[in-house]
């Protein structure tokens, strides 16, 4: 994978992980100034583009590994994959790649242990990292049907590996639910409440006090400061802030709706 747009397609796949279209602009935009300063930052240990490299390939290894895993991979399977490599604008190279560790997860024997411990050794547990792996994984599982037992149990296991307990597992699941069926509006468009409540992981009769807790969670664990004295990687920064913007926006939804201060 080429130094020259390595950047770029990592911040392309994390961007739409935690923001969708507008994280992929995000992620575009922050993996293009890591490629300009790919060099320094390198030096610096982390978020190294081998970290980056394996991220990238394991993404697209485990979700065609998924696609595949109840026997056969469906036309809607290969569509949401296709799409998310196009809404992530990636370069003839870059699908090139992508295709080809899609498709090297399809295969029988594909080695889903060790590559999830390689990338485990990489990124550990930092949150932020494993979960822009998992709703990844549960944005191409959700856009291609229905998740069969088979799936859901082989999502549950990759969860697993690296922290994810069942409870966050289905909390991320609700949360992209929500946002996959929030229809776009025209810009400045108020925020669904529904999806407003699905942003922020809590239910719609949840209370103020479990409302504003959860606001103060999220912004707390997305912070972009707190995050890179933690080791984030510079070309997720701006990822990091837009999902405050996107974490500060439901919040204020509910609080016009609730009328709470």
């Amino acid at each position: 994978m080429s130094a020259q747009w390595l950047g770029k397609a990592i911040g392309a796949v994390l961007g739409f992980a935690v923001g969708g279209p507008f994280g992929l602009l995000l992620g575009g935009l922050a993996g293009h100034q890591f490629d300009q300063g790919a060099q320094t930052r390198l030096a610096r240990g982390r978020g190294s583009a081998q970290t980056q490299q394996l991220f990238f390939e394991v993404t697209f290894e485990v979700m065609g590994h998924l696609a595949k895993v109840d026997g056969r991979v469906t036309e809607e399977e290969i569509r949401i994959a296709r799409r998310i490599m196009h809404s992530m604008r990636l370069s003839p190279e870059q699908v090139h790649v992508a295709i080809d560790r899609f498709s090297a997860g399809k295969k029988g024997g594909y080695p889903l242990d060790s590559r999830l411990a390689a990338l485990e050794a990489k990124i550990g547990r930092r949150g932020d990292l494993v979960r822009a792996f998992v709703e990844i994984q549960l944005q191409a599982a959700i856009g291609g049907g229905d998740i069969g037992q088979a799936k859901r149990q082989r999502l549950w296991e990759v969860a697993r590996r690296f922290g994810v307990g069942r409870v966050q597992l289905a909390q991320l699941e609700a949360m992209i639910r929500a946002q996959m069926n929030q229809s776009p509006g025209a810009p400045g468009a108020q925020i669904d409440l529904d999806a407003a409540y699905g942003a922020l992981g809590v239910a719609s009769n949840a209370s103020d006090q479990e409302v504003k807790t959860a606001y103060r969670r999220l912004m707390n664990q997305h912070h972009p400061d707190k995050l890179v004295s933690k080791g984030l990687p510079e070309s997720m920064v701006e990822i990091a802030a837009g999902k405050t913007h996107e974490v500060l926006a439901a919040y204020e939804r509910i609080k016009t709706h609730r009328g709470f201060k």
